[in-house]
């Protein structure tokens, strides 16, 4: 995720194509990634060596981006010097607008390019208010833990293909209900493992859609299976929620694989505690999705972490928190220098975010972070949410003027933006 000038967007890095190079199984495993990534951006990015020119690989890719019928913009990169101009002209007589010419190395042209960038992508799209909007579930986890299992079992019909075999599901699914009057959509993906394991073009295409899926969730239902206890790759995906300000709800499924004493709730508080350090607001449903054994606690626990995410935390109540916290532990020195809170707001975020102004953000220990996202946490609670803080410069504050809405980013949005899905770009 990335922001610029107040605008949110989405930013793929797809690996470097070779379109000369054989067919093995990692080469067409990268080509179809890339090109789902073309097919799912909303703006694609071409990034050219304007020390090599152009080369006949380059006029490949030109023609592959021809076909996708997608806005393309052109950076050439390590253009250094004034004299590296003259590539502009070859790259017009392909049809595309004048290259950006920008030195990665040392940042030059690159605001200029990231401005071009803004001004390309579409507006957001208006997500409906109230509501009339559903919230959305993404149901995530490794492969073969039983995530369609569960979907069926939250259903109580087979809506979606079950079988023992890993990865049935390739693409996300989406299934509509009313639970107690509240519209919910559940989003069945296929299991995510590790990048370096996902070979063929099916599994490529499947991480991506499901994090597509992920992204557009307001909620990860993380399954883990009871029997094999937790794995990297299901840390790895709780990892991949948080880090896109995703809530989160543990399931541990096939408790009736394990015995009685494993079944309870008690027992994977102490076991996730220690697997999922960095996650100990999320809270944890065990479950069988083939006995329907606690099925009915699923859906009310990830309701509850999506209600928390529209928590206000009122100005004056916060900084009262704050200031409190502040007191009672001061943050710790600096070469003789310590941090000083001006003054903290919410801001206008899907999710859960304080920005703070203070003398010195550099000051920040990630020890006193965590103390004061604690804070935050015992008296808004906040449960099955990551809370992110950001810290501004206090001579900034100009900006956090009561009543007005505050982005997390450097800057405030643009008038007349809307809330919705970030826009997506692809850059090669």
């Amino acid at each position: 995720m990335a922001e610029w000038r107040g605008r949110e967007f989405t930013i793929v890095d797809t690996a470097g194509l070779d379109m000369d190079g054989g067919k093995n199984e990692s080469r067409a495993a990268i080509e179809a990634q890339t090109k789902v990534a073309i097919q799912e951006a909303d703006l694609i990015v071409l990034l050219l060596d304007v020390r090599e020119g152009l080369t006949p690989i380059d006029r490949e890719i030109v023609h592959l981006l021809r076909r996708s019928s997608r806005r393309v913009l052109v950076a050439a990169n390590k253009a250094d010097s004034p004299n590296d101009r003259h590539f502009a002209h070859e790259i017009t007589e392909l049809g595309f607008d004048e290259p950006s010419l920008v030195s990665a190395q040392h940042g030059l042209g690159v605001g200029d390019f990231l401005d071009r960038v803004v001004e390309a992508l579409p507006a957001a799209a208006e997500e409906p208010e109230g509501d009339s909007k559903a919230d959305r579930l993404a149901i995530m986890g490794r492969p073969n833990v039983g995530k369609s299992s569960l979907l069926n079992a939250l259903l109580g019909d087979e809506r979606a293909l079950v079988s023992p075999l890993p990865g049935t599901t390739r693409d996300p699914v989406d299934t509509e209900l009313v639970y107690d009057g509240i519209p919910v959509v559940l989003v069945d993906t296929a299991g995510i493992r590790r990048k370096s394991s996902a070979r063929d073009r099916l599994e490529q295409y499947s991480l991506m859609r499901g994090i597509h899926a992920m992204e557009r969730a307001d909620a990860v239902l993380l399954v883990i299976e009871a029997s094999t206890g937790v794995l990297a790759q299901d840390q790895h995906v709780a990892g991949y929620a948080l880090e896109a300000g995703k809530g989160l709800v543990i399931v541990v499924n096939k408790i009736d694989l394990v015995e009685p004493a494993q079944r309870k709730p008690a027992h994977w508080r102490t076991v996730l505690t220690r697997s999922f350090k960095f996650a100990p607001f999320a809270p944890i449903v065990t479950v069988s999705a083939l006995t329907k054994e606690s099925i009915g606690s699923v859906i009310p626990a990830a309701l509850e972490v999506v209600g928390q995410r529209r928590i206000k935390m009122p100005p004056n109540e916060l900084n009262k928190v704050l200031r409190q916290a502040f007191t009672e532990h001061p943050p710790p020195s600096f070469k003789g220098r310590r941090l000083r809170l001006g003054y903290a707001t919410q801001a206008a975020s899907e999710s859960p975010t304080v920005v703070m102004f203070v003398n010195d953000v550099g000051l920040l220990h990630f020890s006193y972070r965590r103390y004061l996202e604690k804070a935050i946490r015992d008296r808004f609670g906040l449960h099955g949410n990551p809370l992110k803080l950001v810290l501004r410069a206090a001579s900034d504050r100009r900006t956090s003027a009561p009543g007005r809405a505050l982005r997390a980013g450097p800057t405030s949005p643009r008038s007349g933006e809307v809330k919705g899905r970030p826009p997506r770009v692809a850059g090669r």
